[in-house]
């Protein structure tokens, strides 16, 4: 027994080292990993705007109007004088809650439907399939463009018509995984073991559903991001003096008139890379989901 104990003791405890990175860069790939560390850059610099941005961002001086990169503007100002910089990382905000709240609302709704009406089948099924063939052939923006019709320009308005826009989409490609999850045995199963529909959605679809539904919203928050853009850029969005890309974007045309690209070219990138990089990402998503199933 003493030497028991003795060769316990003198075998020393293998600790399982945990490497989160390299698991992230071996389900992303480099692709998806360099997204991945651009989106959460974008996502620390808009939430902690308040604390790092030097300047706030609706702050004039006329006098350092058009002023080029320099070590007080790091990136220069506009024809007001407002640092472009302080700008750009609350303007970030905006777009991110925006679009995340087109993808969030849009997402719920759809997979609510999808799963109803995969589940319940035959004529609701059908009616609820012809419904979403019109509405996926209007454009969400024009959609959007109504919203801001009825209720006036800003932002709540095209959030609500984006959502209406987006849904079709969502509700389609759930209600094909639906429709090839409900033949599955383990459904079967548990409809034998006397489970209500509902319960079978909630607990046993809707989890083995989840990697698909996350990575369609991740796909398609860079199309809601090009829209709100495109729509704040029309001047049917975000109003002035509020900061956001696409309202930073239409105001640097005029700059570029007088040889200062600087404004439009700096909004017009985080845009371009924002939406690469989620597009990236949920094409890496889209890929493993597609892989587990």
């Amino acid at each position: 027994m003493s030497h028991a104990l003795a060769l316990d003791h003198a075998v020393p405890s293998v600790r399982v080292r945990r490497r989160p990175f390299r698991a992230v860069w071996r389900t992303l790939g480099p692709g998806g990993t360099l997204s991945l560390a651009y989106l959460v850059l974008v996502v620390l610099a808009a939430a902690l705007a308040p604390w790092l941005a030097p300047y706030p961002p609706n702050l004039p001086a006329p006098l350092e109007a058009y002023a080029p990169p320099s070590g007080a503007h790091l990136l220069g100002t506009d024809a007001l004088g407002r640092d472009l910089l302080s700008r750009l990382m609350y303007g970030g905000r905006v777009a991110l809650v925006a679009s995340v709240s087109v993808i969030v609302l849009s997402t719920v709704v759809g997979t609510a439907i999808a799963l109803a009406s995969g589940w319940i089948g035959g004529v609701v099924d059908a009616f609820v399939s012809r419904v979403l063939d019109i509405l996926f052939a209007v454009p969400g923006i024009v959609f959007a463009l109504s919203a801001v019709a009825i209720a006036g320009p800003g932002t709540t308005g095209v959030v609500l018509g984006l959502t209406i826009g987006y849904t079709p989409y969502v509700a389609r490609v759930v209600r094909g995984a639906v429709l090839r999850e409900a033949r599955l045995d383990y459904v079967a199963a548990a409809w034998v073991q006397g489970r209500s529909g509902t319960a079978i959605c909630l607990r046993h679809l809707l989890p083995n559903l989840m990697p698909l539904i996350v990575a369609q919203a991740v796909s398609s928050l860079g199309f809601a991001l090009i829209d709100l853009s495109a729509l704040s850029f029309l001047g049917l969005g975000v109003q002035a003096p509020d900061p956001d890309w696409g309202l930073t974007m239409r105001s640097g045309l005029d700059g570029m008139l007088r040889n200062q690209p600087g404004e439009a070219v700096f909004a017009g990138s985080c845009i371009a890379l924002l939406v690469g990089s989620v597009i990236v990402l949920g094409d890496r998503l889209t890929r493993r989901s597609e892989e587990r199933a």
